[in-house]
């Protein structure tokens, strides 16, 4: 059975099923959403903008494959910082499919892995923001969940 799984050019696992939006697999044959090339490195500023991209879409399943890619390609002083972040949109992809349970846990584990980085936040990440709407996401019902706000908007803040 194991051979008959989708595989990668490497041979790992993959699967080629398409996913919605919050990257729940669907039959195969079902139109699914774009997913985010898995794998790609791309410079810190490229990764934040197209993970907020897709949190703003809607998709934070996505975000958190393109945040777990820089997570994998970041200078070890900054791995638990891309975790913290890829960790912050699976959370919030467990609020968006109504496991309150999961976010919670994700979204307190991510919070505290970019706390860390408060006292001086790489590429404008906006660390005391996202660790503020982490605390807040748990008191909200299902549904009702905004995208965070990854960096400042205002240089200097």
């Amino acid at each position: 059975m194991a051979a008959d799984r989708d595989r990668d050019p490497t041979g790992r696992a993959r699967s080629a099923r398409p996913r919605d939006a919050l990257g729940r697999p669907l039959p195969h044959g079902t139109p699914g959403v774009e997913r985010a090339p898995e794998g790609q490195v791309r410079a810190p500023a490229d990764a934040l903008a197209e993970a907020q991209r897709l949190l703003d879409a809607g998709r934070p399943f996505h975000a958190h494959e393109v945040l777990e890619d820089a997570w994998k390609s970041a200078p070890a002083a900054e791995r638990q910082l891309w975790r913290g972040l890829a960790q912050l949109a699976v959370g919030l992809t467990h609020a968006a499919r109504g496991n309150q349970r999961g976010a919670a846990t994700l979204l307190d584990r991510g919070a505290g892995n970019v706390a860390g980085y408060a006292a001086a936040p790489p590429h404008r990440i906006d660390v005391a923001g996202l660790v503020a709407w982490a605390r807040d996401v748990g008191a909200r019902p299902p549904g009702t969940v905004p995208p965070p706000r990854l960096t400042r908007t205002t240089p200097g803040l």
